[in-house]
């Protein structure tokens, strides 16, 4: 009797690890919970690249990814670059920008898809606002952005590094120099005319060490954006020296937009 009684309580025990099994399995296959698109836009000097560890997490995570490659001919070419990324994906969308990536979303992130901002040491313009006059207004520390005779801008190479991104290795920052993209003076200096943050959430991550934007810029821009702050201790590409915080601030607002939407 005590044999037939341990058989039924091991085929109970039994039976009930295979149904926890099967939810667990359910579970991390529903990916995460609330939005599940992001769209990740770089800035200047850059390219999409610089986001894999980004999007890597962001990945592991459940999340479907799209990283857009704005071209910096023109400001209404590159907000045409990162609409196009939202249009395509199934659903809701969170939409990242990396310095002048957040001028970029501040007016591609109107699209009815978009359902949060997050801004990575990015322009977070207002009505009238462009990332020349912010530079202008409070200036950074880099004197290295110099303009050629077709109307793009650099960064000075010897310069890069430093002005740049000054945590990430000194291999990686060498690439980067050598195959900056440059930025046309349009997308330097256009002005922003309905900013997206004024209607939807906004996230937004401030680099202490920024030597590209001015890191009380960043603050200014978060505050009267009424953004969810966080600061980290990182050169201009925080996503790339600190890609778990970025990942993290990137899927909070993915879960908190949901739950408000």
């Amino acid at each position: 009797m005590k044999k037939i009684y341990g058989v039924v309580t091991l085929v109970a025990m039994l039976m009930g690890a295979t149904l926890l099994l099967e939810r667990t399995v359910r579970v991390a296959a529903a990916g995460p919970t609330g939005i599940k698109n992001v769209v990740l836009v770089h800035g200047a000097f850059a390219d999409g690249s610089g986001w894999e560890a980004v999007a890597k997490i962001l990945e592991k995570d459940g999340y479907t990814v799209s990283v857009a490659q704005p071209p910096e001919t023109s400001n209404a070419e590159d907000v045409k670059s990162a609409k196009a990324a939202v249009d395509a994906m199934n659903g809701q969308v969170v939409i990242v920008g990396h310095s002048y990536g957040g001028s970029i979303i501040t007016e591609a992130g109107n699209d009815p898809k978009v359902s949060a901002l997050v801004y990575i040491a990015a322009f977070a313009l207002d009505e009238g606002e462009s990332c020349a006059s912010i530079e202008q207004a409070l200036p950074q520390a880099s004197k290295a952005f110099k303009p050629d005779s077709n109307g793009n801008w650099w960064i000075e190479q010897e310069h890069f590094a430093a002005d740049f991104a000054a945590d990430v290795p000194p291999t990686e920052s060498h690439y980067m120099a050598i195959s900056q993209v440059p930025i046309s003076t349009d997308s330097f200096t256009h002005k922003v005319t309905s900013p997206a943050w004024k209607t939807k959430p906004t996230w937004y991550m401030v680099a202490t060490a920024d030597r590209s934007i001015n890191p009380d810029q960043e603050r200014m821009m978060a505050k009267r954006a009424n953004a969810k702050t966080v600061e980290v201790n990182a050169s201009h590409v925080a996503y790339m020296s600190h890609p778990k915080e970025a990942a993290r601030l990137i899927e909070e607002a993915a879960i908190s937009a949901a739950v408000n939407h």
